[in-house]
């Protein structure tokens, strides 16, 4: 196979769960295919450089495979490879949401019955009083 629509692609690679999501994104414009914004039409080909969202990373990948067929994980793997800026950026990004995870104090809990009351009463005030 020479050449796939990109929505078929990115579903085949796993990037998004189904065509419909790929296709949500690449319209949206969230996904780029060498440095430009495409349209679900566009057909991959191998050495092509595509940039796609996948949660709160960022994925920078080269075509290495072309394939309309969804397989397993493993598999799906071997149609691309991620770029070194993009493997690092992504790790850095994690590191930091993290650290930043760490710094926020989780509720114990629901409040108890003072403390409903003392926020039933917080929010009742004005903010001119």
């Amino acid at each position: 196979m020479e050449s796939v629509r990109i929505d078929k692609w990115l579903w085949a690679a796993r990037f998004f769960k189904t065509r419909a999501l790929a296709k949500k994104a690449i319209e949206g414009g969230k996904v780029e295919y060498n440095g430009a914004r495409v349209k679900t039409s566009k057909h991959v080909e191998p050495g092509a450089l595509i940039k796609v969202p996948q949660g709160w990373e960022f994925w920078e990948v080269e075509v290495l495979a072309v394939t309309d067929q969804r397989r397993g994980a493993p598999e799906a793997r071997a149609l691309y490879r991620e770029t070194p800026h993009s493997q690092a950026r992504r790790e850095r990004e994690a590191e930091n949401r993290r650290l930043a995870n760490r710094s926020v104090m989780a509720p114990r809990g629901r409040p108890d019955k003072k403390q409903r009351r003392e926020l039933q009463r917080f929010q009742r005030q004005r903010p001119d009083e």
